[in-house]
């Protein structure tokens, strides 16, 4: 595991290097105009990535196992939260996912992502026998992940919601679930998703800007459209870090859910490649970190957060080149970070820990 444990560091590290660069160069000129400032969203990303690292720093501290009997208290807290966050959040932009404290704020659904993870590594540990039977095996933790989605997509967040259900499917799937019990759930959920994406007017609208971007280039395709240049300017090399013109306010949110595309302005296809094969390194190696778990609860551990950062990755990436509709979810490590960052990086020391403790006495 010590290759593994280097090389997830290594990535990390890199990741998170690239990201520190390249939100200042995208967010630089929007700080001075905002805040007078143009280091503004730099410190407050580099505050976030030092309490993500001392957050990693506490996973790594103990033994993961120990985590098992905490499961289900910290899946409780994470649903208070996102109820209470329903309740008495306040609403930003048509929506509630953050409780904000001054000038910062708290995504608990970033809490919810890595609790529910953590809850289901446990509860699919211990039903490992009876995992194909439908009622005692499948049923109880789908209720239980059902109704945390349910939470997080009336905030709404269809994003995250998806995300999650994705990861889920997939700790279902490894874990021995009958396939025919996650098509069940996944017909089930269907016309859930299809009111969501074509009964609400924006999300509808963000289908028809994915289709046609060019439809409506000053209204809801403007964002697709000017990310298509950020990278078509780029080139193989890029117009050279700090060269981007499409930062400069033509680009909405080039430092947060588009950074992708000024990495593509500024480093060219060279860049971009470069930061795809970090993520596809960084899967590998988290891969070989779970399935060579001899345990079960740490191999869904490993498993879950693998897939819920590679996932990510590939929503962000796929939204900033028009693969698919725009989502609304950060690319991890890189992104101007806030909670999400943070549980991202902490995240990773869960997993660090996973591979430094397996196979030794619990």
């Amino acid at each position: 595991m010590q290759n593994s444990i280097r090389n997830i560091y290594t990535v990390t590290a890199i990741l998170l290097c690239i990201g520190i660069i390249m939100v200042y160069s995208s967010s630089a000129m929007v700080a001075y105009e905002r805040f007078g400032d143009s280091t503004y969203y730099l410190k407050r990303h580099m505050l976030y990535v030092a309490l993500g690292l001392a957050l990693a720093l506490v996973f790594m501290s103990f033994d993961y196992r120990k985590l098992q009997k905490f499961s289900k208290p910290l899946l409780v807290t994470s649903v208070l939260l996102l109820v209470a966050l329903i309740v008495v959040g306040r609403e930003i932009g048509g929506a509630k996912r953050w409780f904000r404290f001054g000038q910062f704020s708290f995504q608990p659904s970033e809490l919810a992502k890595l609790a529910l993870i953590i809850y289901l590594a446990d509860i699919l540990s211990r039903k490992k026998l009876v995992i194909k039977n439908f009622i005692e095996g499948f049923l109880p933790p789908a209720m239980v992940a059902g109704f945390v989605l349910l939470l997080i997509l009336l905030q709404p967040d269809l994003g995250t919601t998806i995300a999650v259900a994705v990861i889920t499917g997939v700790m279902f799937f490894v874990a021995g679930v009958r396939p025919r019990h996650i098509l069940v759930s996944v017909l089930g959920l269907l016309p859930v998703l299809y009111v969501a994406l074509f009964r609400v007017p924006y999300r509808r609208r963000r289908m028809l800007a994915f289709l046609n971007p060019w439809e409506d280039p000053r209204g809801i395709g403007y964002q697709v459209i000017q990310s298509f240049l950020a990278l078509g300017c780029g080139g193989i090399f890029g117009v050279g870090l700090g060269g981007s013109r499409q930062k400069l306010f033509y680009l909405p949110e080039s430092y947060t859910d588009f950074i992708f595309s000024i990495i593509g302005e500024e480093l060219g296809l060279v860049g971009t490649v470069a930061v795809l094969a970090l993520f596809m390194l960084f899967l590998w190696q988290g891969m070989k970190v779970a399935f060579n778990c001899p345990e079960q609860f740490g191999r869904f551990i490993a498993l879950g957060v693998v897939s819920m950062i590679s996932l990510e990755a590939m929503i962000n990436i796929g939204a900033a080149i028009g693969a698919i509709p725009t989502k609304g979810l950060p690319l991890p490590f890189i992104s101007y970070g806030g909670t999400s960052l943070m549980f991202h990086i902490a995240s990773v020391g869960l997993l660090l820990n996973v591979a430094r403790y397996s196979g030794r006495e619990a």
